[in-house]
């Protein structure tokens, strides 16, 4: 799935609590992708200005890519390492981090939305995982239906949020 999709579904279910608790949802659900490729990004501003201005498109091939990015991407995208840090965290602060489930959805949203053909989603990492040859996010009518359906999810709690408004006013 796509950063902002990924973003936008992680920061859905904190709306209702508050602008801080949403932004965070939000950037958890986005961190995967951002751990793995962000530093690329930033140090290829090329990359970004040809994408921009249309002179490529689609992913970056594998052979620009620089091993780190493979690395990041399996630990990133590994629901044994998020296991791991959610455990941790809950050990640590006492009751479960519930936002750090964004980064989880993250995951579990990626397995059924790549193929293997560009960076098939390691769920089992460090453990061999049987990847799944999903549908790729960038599929026209896939795209279409993803953010209609986020559309929806954001109106559905728009309107909740009215109607538990003008029934507590009554």
């Amino acid at each position: 799935m796509d950063v902002l999709a990924h973003g936008l579904w992680g920061g859905v279910g904190f709306y209702p609590k508050g602008s801080r608790k949403f932004a965070a949802a939000f950037g958890l659900g986005m961190a995967p992708d951002l751990l793995s490729f962000g530093l690329f990004h930033v140090t290829r501003p090329d990359w970004i200005s040809q994408r921009i201005l249309g002179k490529v498109s689609g992913p970056p091939p594998f052979a620009i890519l620089p091993d780190y990015v493979f690395q990041a991407y399996n630990i990133t995208h590994s629901l044994i390492v998020w296991s791991a840090l959610f455990a941790l965290l809950w050990a640590i602060r006492r009751h479960p981090p519930w936002i750090f489930l964004a980064w989880g959805l993250h995951i579990l949203c990626d397995i059924p939305t790549h193929t293997s053909a560009y960076f098939p989603t390691p769920y089992l990492w460090p453990f061999t995982t049987p990847f799944i040859e999903g549908i790729s996010w960038a599929t026209g009518w896939f795209m279409a239906t993803n953010y209609t359906a986020i559309l929806l999810a954001y109106l559905g709690l728009f309107a909740f949020r009215r109607i538990a408004t003008t029934r507590l006013s009554h």
